[in-house]
């Protein structure tokens, strides 16, 4: 069923509340989500008209179409041997999305795809909106079982899967048949590089995109409010949510993130960050209209990122704080030939590994955002008065999340029950809260979810954080993560940053263990670097040279982290572990 256009109606769009009335939709929302620009009210003014002169509903598909006129003889995409140019891209684009509606898509459903940074998850960007439908990009590190869940969910048309995820598609198919239900059409994606043969019953991309029209018009959307894209949240026990995309935020969001990453024209980006996350940070489509060249890999490791890095004049490239550590504690590592610009964010990255990533010849940007804001929000925006700072100092600046890009309205910390902002002291703990036309339309069927999100006009990000009095934000934990020993909070993120200046540690991530005195102390989970020894009584005493020694580690565990597919650490893994200990009885 086409459920992201049922029952529309002026009042409200029902992709958003699957079919909410006018009477259920949340009033401090109301005017900018539910309304359509048909339904405002404009005071009467002479001369003033809006007509197909002046007014065209935003769409990063128009950088597509751009690219082709403007950029067309430049590289587009490149893959192994396999390149493309803007004006192939943009055909191979419009033939995809014919054969798209060929297949009996319609406006609002959703095609999903499952599969890692290559072509064509860069062609379906563009495709499936052409085709005017929805895209839901999947976590390449779902199962079965959690990829069955989100076709159901989402109500899937159509999956586009990579030769090397078949059998994880194949075994969501099996769950959803199990239940008498019908799965979505598969079609399949060959790899040019490796020997796969096309299974039974199933489309195959290259043969199903040559097939399409070349002629084909484009569905343009029918207001900039409507849906481009799902983006299921990583989630931890429980389903993940789908956060809604519409035209307008992905069109502004991908602008902005260009201008946070320093992108003007014509840049060289290496994929390192999964194109199914934020829909790349909306870079897919962010790349276009800068005339810039995708250059995708399959797999990403430290001696990929160099060789591709000295082959490829690559200019730009993004990763989570535990992407650049693993860069720069690999042996793989060497000194760029050339200045790589290199967007993080995801988590606070300790100024350590920024100190030592920035040595090797990258030069970094900090944001923050979250999949609820198009990825990046924030950007810790660099004063030229800070070069004149002490290292040590400009590297913790730089560690902060800064201020809001130019297409946000807002960023502030403010108190979860007042809704009253904090003093901008740099010491008083709030929730960072966000409002703009980059936060998501809401969750995919889940009002009661898009309310809490949205209660008090602002989005509630969840991340505790401070604010200085430069107005530059800093998070400091997340809401759960916060470690609550004695009555005083503790910042799991500076324990952890404390833990990174340690010449033996590789990665750090800290928890809360319950405490029969303390309620809970801070626990350690440590994965150490190739040849280093090191005892928990030496990092403990460590930590208590450096912070208060409540807030010091009193457990320190030898183990590997927990990641997600996007490098952030699974704390919600550690957090059980540590419950699962016996509770300590330290006084």
């Amino acid at each position: 069923m086409n459920h992201f256009f049922r029952r529309r109606s002026s009042i409200c769009t029902s992709w958003l509340f699957n079919g909410a009335t006018k009477e259920t939709c949340v009033r401090p929302i109301r005017r900018s989500l539910c309304q359509s620009p048909e339904a405002w009210s404009w005071k009467s003014m002479d001369g003033m008209v809006r007509s197909p002169a002046n007014y065209v509903p935003l769409s990063p598909v128009s950088f597509l179409e751009r690219a082709a006129k403007v950029y067309g003889d430049r590289t587009s995409v490149v893959y192994g041997s396999a390149e493309f140019t803007w004006k192939q891209t943009h055909l191979r684009c419009v033939k995809l999305a014919s054969a798209l509606t060929r297949l009996g898509v319609s406006t609002g459903d959703v095609i999903a795809i499952l599969a890692p940074n290559i072509p064509a998850m860069q062609e379906l960007h563009f495709a499936v909106p052409m085709a005017g439908a929805v895209i839901c990009a999947l976590n390449t590190r779902h199962d079965s079982s959690m990829i069955s869940i989100l076709l159901r969910h989402s109500e899937a048309k159509i999956i586009f899967v990579d030769h090397q995820l078949l059998h994880i598609a194949q075994g969501a198919f099996d769950l959803i048949a199990k239940d008498e239900l019908k799965p979505p059409l598969l079609v399949f994606i060959r790899d040019p590089n490796a020997s796969a043969s096309v299974p039974n019953d199933t489309h195959e991309y290259e043969t199903l995109l040559a097939g399409g029209d070349a002629g084909y018009k484009a569905r343009r959307p029918r207001t900039e409010w409507d849906p481009i894209s799902v983006n299921y949240t990583s989630g931890t026990t429980s389903r993940p949510k789908g956060v809604v995309y519409n035209h307008r935020g992905a069109y502004l969001n991908a602008l902005a993130t260009l201008s946070v990453h320093g992108m003007s024209s014509m840049p060289v980006y290496l994929w390192t960050v999964p194109m199914f996350h934020c829909n790349g940070w909306c870079l897919i489509w962010g790349l276009a209209a800068v005339g810039g060249t995708n250059i995708c890999l399959r797999r990403v490791s430290p001696r990929e990122i160099f060789d591709t890095l000295a082959a490829k004049a690559v200019t730009n490239m993004g990763g989570a704080p535990t992407v650049l550590n693993m860069i720069v504690n690999s042996p793989d590592r060497r000194p760029l030939s050339r200045k790589v610009e290199i967007m993080t964010g995801g988590s606070p990255p300790p100024p350590s590994i920024l100190e030592r990533i920035e040595e090797l010849g990258f030069r970094v940007s900090h944001l923050y955002g979250l999949t609820e804001t198009y990825g990046p929000a924030t950007t810790c925006l660099w004063r030229p008065e800070w070069d004149s700072l002490p290292r040590e100092e400009q590297y913790r600046i730089r560690a902060r999340q800064g201020v809001e890009h130019y297409a946000l309205e807002e960023v502030d910390v403010r108190d979860s029950v007042t809704m009253e902002s904090v003093p901008a002291d740099g010491a008083t703990m709030g929730e960072i809260m966000l409002r703009g036309n980059t936060v998501m339309s809401g969750y995919l069927k889940d009002v009661k979810a898009t309310e809490e999100a949205f209660a008090g006009g602002w989005f509630r990000s969840g991340d505790l954080g401070v604010k200085h009095d430069d107005g530059y934000i800093e998070v400091k934990d997340r809401l759960k993560d916060v470690v609550i020993s004695g009555g005083e909070n503790i910042s799991t993120v500076e324990v952890e940053t404390v833990l990174y200046r340690h010449p033996a540690i590789l990665e750090a991530a800290v928890v809360g263990r319950p405490d029969d005195h303390w309620g809970q102390t801070p626990c350690a989970f440590v994965k150490l670097k190739e040849g280093f020894e090191v005892s928990r009584e030496e990092i403990i005493e460590f930590c208590r040279e450096r912070l208060p020694h409540y807030m010091a580690p009193k457990t320190v565990i030898f183990e590997d982290i927990p990641k997600t597919s996007t490098g952030k650490i699974q704390k919600f893994i550690l957090r059980e572990k540590a419950k699962a200990l016996s509770p300590s009885s330290s006084s």
